[in-house]
């Protein structure tokens, strides 16, 4: 290893090839700056930070549809009884949380199971590096609460939909 002066880099490396030369004269000369060593490393890294971008990104987006789904074939099945809690004077809000606790309960309990299994995976890839950070509780509160926000997003649409279906189309079918 050479510490070299900036502007000076190709001479240095020319002195250093000749001296190089003199001692394994059968031998070729190579070189590689640390920078540039230190950039190989963490490549694959970066390569591995984008991937997870977009994969999450899709993963999100499919649950985001499944979870649609969900709603869509639970606001079908209970359009009765949104009916009738309608006509005995439920409003939108009772409505959008009927539809909508089940769904978060769900979601907690998964993010709870979830929380331990991250932590664990999480600390095992950061035990490659020479300085990693430690995980902070705050990160998982802002992941939950992401979740939760998407999850009410996703099924607010479908459930205002169905609170505001008037109940007299519903239960006229029977």
């Amino acid at each position: 290893m050479v510490r070299l002066t900036g502007g000076q880099e190709r001479s240095t490396i020319a002195q250093i090839e000749q001296i190089f030369k003199q001692f394994h004269p059968d031998n070729t000369f190579n070189y590689s700056f640390l920078d540039n060593n230190y950039q190989a490393l963490y490549e694959a890294e970066s390569k591995v930070a984008t991937l997870s971008k977009y994969f999450s990104g899709l993963a999100i987006l499919i649950s985001c549809l499944g979870l649609l789904g969900l709603v869509l074939f639970t606001a079908e099945r209970r359009q009765k009884e949104i009916g009738i809690r309608k006509v005995l004077g439920a409003s939108i809000t009772n409505i959008i949380v009927l539809l909508s606790k089940d769904f978060v309960k769900l979601i907690i309990v998964a993010f709870i199971i979830a929380i331990p299994i991250a932590y664990y995976y999480v600390q095992q890839w950061l035990s490659n590096f020479a300085y990693h950070v430690e995980i902070r509780w705050w990160i998982f509160g802002l992941a939950g609460s992401s979740i939760i926000c998407i999850a009410l997003f996703t099924i607010s649409f479908q459930s205002i939909k169905a609170a505001l279906v008037n109940p007299v189309k519903s239960l006229r079918n029977e």
